[in-house]
């Protein structure tokens, strides 16, 4: 789950299924009491129908944890210019760097930098779609440290600058699809 949208389709799918949850947010879903096999199995079939997966596993757990807590901070738009990834995660997470990074390459093929790079490059596309900043105001919300590097680094994921983007009415990905 990556958006609040994601949250309430969740939930209306526990409350059809009668299974009552003790919390529901993004990435986790935690029930008031557990639930049968038969119960899960349908929930995850109910689910992946509606384009979910149910995760059991600790290591894609973990990784959704991670996903999650850099679309929440990219989306905040609350990214200082000198963000570490790095000690944000660790403070996050209470483990160590180089553990989370090996396992979030490992299973996602992609580092936890190009996935923020990525989550950042979106939300570039999101602001300049809604056209109410110029890209220093998105350079400096984004916490990159010039409207130069985030062009550049825009360009090298897109292939394209932003106002050429902007100009041929360029669309985002989905989230999820990231």
């Amino acid at each position: 789950m990556v958006c609040n949208r994601c949250v309430i389709v969740v939930k209306q799918e526990l409350e059809k299924m009668k299974l009552r949850a003790a919390n529901v947010s993004m990435g986790e879903v935690e029930l008031a009491k557990p639930a049968s096999a038969k119960q899960l199995n349908d929930f995850s079939v109910r689910l992946q129908e509606l384009g979910f997966e149910l995760l059991d596993d600790q290591k894609q757990k973990q990784i959704e944890k991670i996903k999650n807590l850099l679309i929440n901070k990219v989306q905040s738009g609350e990214i200082g210019e000198h963000f570490s990834i790095s000690s944000f995660l660790v403070k996050e997470l209470n483990k160590d760097y180089s553990s989370i990074s090996r396992l979030f390459s490992e299973v996602e093929g992609i580092t936890i930098e190009q996935f923020f790079i990525l989550q950042k490059v979106e939300k570039v596309k999101e602001l300049l779609i809604y056209g109410e900043m110029n890209l220093n105001e998105i350079s400096y919300q984004l916490g990159y440290s010039s409207a130069a590097h985030l062009s550049a680094q825009f360009k090298k994921v897109t292939g394209f600058s932003p106002r050429e983007f902007k100009s041929i009415g360029g669309r985002r990905k989905p989230l999820d699809k990231i």
